[in-house]
C-alpha cells in the first residue's frame, strides 16, 4: 500500500494562516472591520476573507480612509470588490474631518498623516473592536517589530514594549472597554508572495500597479504623478515616462518606478530582483526620518 506525502505550498501555508487569523477574529471579537485602501494588499485581504467565510458573505464592513487625494483607478477597484462581495463599505473622510474640528489642517501636515485622527475618530464612533490591516514584515522596519495582534491603548496608540507574545498560533485578543485590537493577515507575507498570489487566484488588481504612459514630476527623488494636486514648482517640468506604481496611497506623497512591467509575471521577474522595499522606492512620508513610520503607528497609524 502506498501513502501519497500531502505538503502544503509556500503560498497554500500563507493562504491557510491568513484565513486561520480571520476566522479567529470574527469568533473573538464582537465588531470587526477591514481596513481597505484598494491596493494590491487590501485587495489579497478581501479575497482571502471571501475564501475564510465562503459561501456566506463576510460578517463585517470594509473600512477607508480616504485622504482626498487617492488615485480614481484606486477607488474604482476599492468599489468593484466592494460591490462583487456585497459588503458594506464605511468611508471616513479627511475632509470631512477637518470640516468638523476631528483633525486640523494646518497647512503643513500631510493629509496622509491626517489619516491618523480621522481613522481612530471613525473606530470610536462605530464601536469597532478589531482592524485588519494589510501590513507585511517585509514592508518597512517598524512594521517587522509589530506582531499579527497588535493592541492599541484607549487613545488608539501602539507601545512595541507591550505586545504579547503569540506561540503556536494561539492569539490574546483581551482588550479593555475603549480598547482596540489592529490584525495583521498578512505579516508573514512577502511582496513577491503578494504578486505570486495574485497570479494564481487571477485577482483584479488596479491598473496602475501596470506599465503605463503618463505625465509625471521629479521631485525629491521621487516621480510624482502630474494633477491638479502636483504641479510643476520652480526647476521642474511634467515629463511622459512609462512608469507603474509598486504601492499606492495618497498621490501627493506617493511616487512611481519606470518599468516597462505590463503584465503580473513581469512584475514577479522585476520584484523578484530589486533590492529596496516599495514604501522606501516610493514613499515620501516615510523619507522625513528613518522612525517616522513608527512614530505614526505609536500615534494610531495603520
Amino acid at each position: 500500500m502506498t501513502h501519497t506525502e500531502y505538503r502544503l505550498s509556500h503560498l497554500d501555508q500563507l493562504e491557510a494562516e491568513s484565513i486561520h487569523i480571520f476566522r479567529e477574529v470574527a469568533a473573538e471579537f464582537e465588531k470587526p472591520v477591514l481596513m481597505c485602501s484598494g491596493g494590491k494588499d487590501s485587495i489579497v485581504m478581501l479575497r482571502l476573507a471571501e475564501k475564510a467565510f465562503f459561501p456566506a458573505k463576510l460578517p463585517f464592513p470594509v473600512l477607508q480612509v480616504d485622504t482626498g487625494f487617492d488615485f480614481p483607478e484606486v477607488l474604482a477597484a476599492r468599489d468593484h470588490w466592494v460591490k462583487r462581495l456585497g459588503a458594506r463599505l464605511v468611508v471616513a473622510s479627511v475632509e470631512e474631518a477637518i470640516r468638523k474640528g476631528i483633525v486640523v489642517d494646518d497647512g503643513k501636515t500631510s493629509r496622509n498623516r491626517l489619516q491618523i485622527g480621522t481613522l481612530l475618530h471613525v473606530i470610536e464612533e462605530e464601536g469597532f473592536t478589531a482592524a485588519f490591516g494589510g501590513g507585511r514584515r517585509d514592508e518597512e522596519k517598524a512594521r517587522a517589530k509589530e506582531r499579527i495582534y497588535s493592541r492599541r491603548d484607549e487613545f488608539g496608540q501602539w507601545d512595541p514594549k507591550l505586545q504579547r507574545p503569540e506561540l503556536w498560533n494561539l492569539y490574546n485578543g483581551r482588550i479593555r472597554p475603549g480598547e482596540h485590537m489592529r490584525v495583521f493577515p498578512l505579516s508573514n507575507w512577502t511582496e513577491l508572495d503578494i504578486w505570486h498570489y495574485i497570479a494564481r487566484e487571477q485577482i483584479e488588481i488596479p491598473v496602475i500597479y501596470f506599465a503605463h504612459d503618463r505625465d509625471v514630476i521629479e521631485r525629491d527623488g521621487l516621480l510624482l504623478s502630474a494633477s491638479e494636486a502636483i504641479q510643476p514648482g520652480e526647476g521642474e517640468r511634467i515629463e511622459r515616462r512609462r512608469v507603474r506604481f509598486r504601492t499606492v496611497g495618497d498621490m501627493t506623497l506617493t511616487g512611481c518606478v519606470e518599468s516597462d512591467a505590463d503584465t503580473v509575471e513581469k512584475i514577479i521577474d522585476e520584484v523578484a530582483t530589486t533590492r529596496i522595499t516599495e514604501r522606501g522606492a516610493t514613499r515620501g512620508d516615510d523619507r522625513f526620518s528613518e522612525a517616522a513610520m513608527e512614530d505614526r503607528k505609536r500615534e494610531g497609524y495603520f
